[in-house]
């Protein structure tokens, strides 16, 4: 699963905040004892992409950060 298939529907991505909740459900649902193996796989691979979300948020976020101070500093 990509970050793009980690869209809530169509046109609606998931945001930061949203994708950071559903990490900790998953990752607390993967700490417990009961542990749902035919579960496990798809849960790991959702992770993944919303893994893969959260990175290009984080990246796209720093790019425009890094042109505004830019800006002010060409200023």
């Amino acid at each position: 699963m990509t970050a793009k298939e980690a869209e809530t529907g169509p046109g609606e991505p998931v945001g930061y905040g949203a994708a950071l909740k559903e990490l900790q459900e998953i990752l607390s649902e993967l700490e417990s004892e009961n542990v749902d193996v035919d579960r496990l796989a798809s849960r790991v691979e959702r992770a993944g992409a919303l893994i893969r979300l959260c990175q290009e948020r984080l990246a796209a976020a720093e790019l425009q950060v890094e042109r505004v101070v830019d800006a002010l500093d060409t200023d």
